[in-house]
C-alpha cells in the first residue's frame, strides 16, 4: 500500500515512476545519492520556449476555436471573363436588334396585306358573343407598343420566380444569383435579372418597368429597346462584380434593378422636365431631372456608408448605362449599324434569302 501510494504521489508531482516505485519509500544509497542528496554537477539543460497564451481571459474546459475561413483573395483577374462576356453579350445584342429590324422592315409589306385579308375575312364571319379569345385581342390591341415590349420581360421574370420552390434550390442559387465569387460567373450575370426573392420585390420592379416602357420604347423602337435592357441587365451585373471584388463583400445578388435603372436614367435624361410622382404620394411631383439626381445620390450614399440592403453598385452601373447610352451609346453603335446590316443584307441575298430567289433583289 505504500508503494502505491508513493507510486501514485510521485506521479501526481511529475517525479519518475521507476524510482519512486521503492517499498517502503526507501531509496537505495546509489540512487539517494543520485537523486539530489548531494549536489551533484550537472550540466544546465537549455531552457525550452513557454508557449505563447492567448491575450483574453481563457475559460477552463474552453474548446479550441476552429480558425476562420479566409476570405477569398481579391483577384481582380477573376473580373476578365466577366468583362469579355458583358462586351460580346453587349454586342451580339445591338447585333441581332439590328438584323431583327431590317426582317421587320422587309416584312412590314406583306404583313400590311395579310391584315387586310384578316379584316375582310373578320367581318364576313359571325360575329360571337362571350368570345374569350376576341376580348384577350381586343385588350392586347389596346397596349402600347412599350407595353407589349415588356409584357414578354415580364411575364420571363414571373416564371422564373415561380420556378424559385420548384427546382432545385442548388441549381437556382448557382445560375440565377450573380456572385463574383461563384464558379459559375458569366451566364448568371444575364439570368439573375430576371430573378427575384420575394413578391413586392417582383411587383415594384415590374410596376416600375410598365411606367417607363412606353416613353422608353417610343424614343428607341422595340429592337433597339430590348438591345439596351439586356445590355444594361449585363452592364449593371458587372459593375456589382467590380465593387464586390474591390471591397471584398462577395455575396449574391438578385433582381432586374440595375436593367431598369438604366430605362429609368435613359428617359429622365432624354424628358428632364416631365413630371413623375410616387404611386402611394401621387399628390407630391417633381421632374424626371430631380428623380433621377436623388435616386443617384441614395445609392451613391449607400455604397460610400456600406448599406447592403441593396445592390447599389448594380443600381449605379445601370443608370450610367442608361445615361451614357442615351448621350453617346445611340450615335456611337445604333447609327453606326449600316454596314452590319449590309452585309446582312448581301448574305441573304446571296443564300437565296430575296422574295426573288438566289440572286433576287431584296
Amino acid at each position: 500500500m505504500a508503494w502505491r501510494s508513493c507510486s501514485v504521489l510521485c506521479r501526481l508531482t511529475g517525479g519518475d515512476p521507476f524510482l519512486c516505485s521503492v517499498r517502503g519509500g526507501r531509496w537505495p544509497g546509489g540512487f539517494q545519492q543520485r537523486r539530489g542528496f548531494k549536489k551533484a554537477s550537472r550540466t544546465p539543460e537549455p531552457k525550452q520556449p513557454e508557449p505563447k497564451q492567448p491575450e483574453g481571459p481563457v475559460l477552463q474546459n474552453q474548446a479550441p476555436v476552429p480558425p476562420r475561413a479566409p476570405a477569398p483573395p481579391r483577384a481582380f483577374s477573376r473580373l476578365v471573363r466577366p468583362f469579355l462576356f458583358t462586351v460580346g453579350f453587349s454586342g451580339s445584342s445591338f447585333g441581332v436588334a439590328a438584323i431583327w429590324q431590317y426582317e421587320s422592315l422587309k416584312s412590314r409589306v406583306q404583313s400590311y396585306f395579310e391584315e387586310l385579308q384578316a379584316d375582310w375575312l373578320e367581318k364576313l364571319r359571325p360575329q360571337k358573343r362571350g368570345d374569350v379569345r376576341k376580348e384577350i385581342n381586343q385588350w392586347w390591341n389596346s397596349l402600347t407598343e412599350g407595353q407589349k415590349t415588356v409584357a414578354g420581360i415580364i411575364v420571363a421574370n414571373v416564371l422564373v420566380f415561380c420556378a424559385w420552390p420548384l427546382v432545385p434550390l442548388p441549381i437556382m442559387l448557382r445560375y440565377f444569383t450573380s456572385n463574383p465569387a461563384s464558379s459559375a460567373q458569366c451566364v448568371p450575370m444575364l439570368l439573375s435579372t430576371f430573378s427575384h426573392m420575394s413578391p413586392f420585390h417582383l411587383a415594384a420592379n415590374m410596376y416600375v418597368l410598365w411606367s417607363f416602357s412606353s416613353s422608353a420604347v417610343s424614343m428607341l423602337g422595340r429592337e433597339q429597346f430590348l438591345a439596351v435592357y439586356l445590355s444594361a441587365a449585363v452592364a449593371s451585373s458587372f459593375s456589382s462584380y467590380l465593387w464586390k471584388t474591390a471591397t471584398g463583400r462577395y455575396g449574391p445578388s438578385v433582381g432586374a434593378s440595375g436593367a431598369i435603372m438604366a430605362v429609368l436614367a435613359l428617359v429622365c435624361t432624354k424628358m428632364p422636365e416631365a413630371k413623375l410622382a410616387i404611386i402611394f404620394l401621387p399628390m407630391f411631383t417633381f421632374t424626371a431631372a430631380n428623380a433621377l439626381k436623388a435616386i443617384v445620390a441614395m445609392d451613391t450614399a449607400g455604397l460610400l456608408l456600406g448599406w447592403r440592403f441593396f445592390d447599389h453598385a448594380a443600381h449605379l452601373g445601370g443608370a450610367l448605362f442608361g445615361i451614357w447610352y442615351i448621350l453617346f451609346g445611340h450615335e456611337l453603335i445604333w447609327k453606326n449599324r449600316e454596314p452590319f446590316v449590309k452585309l446582312w443584307h448581301d448574305l441573304r441575298t446571296r443564300s437565296g434569302g430575296g422574295p426573288g430567289g438566289p440572286g433576287g433583289a431584296v
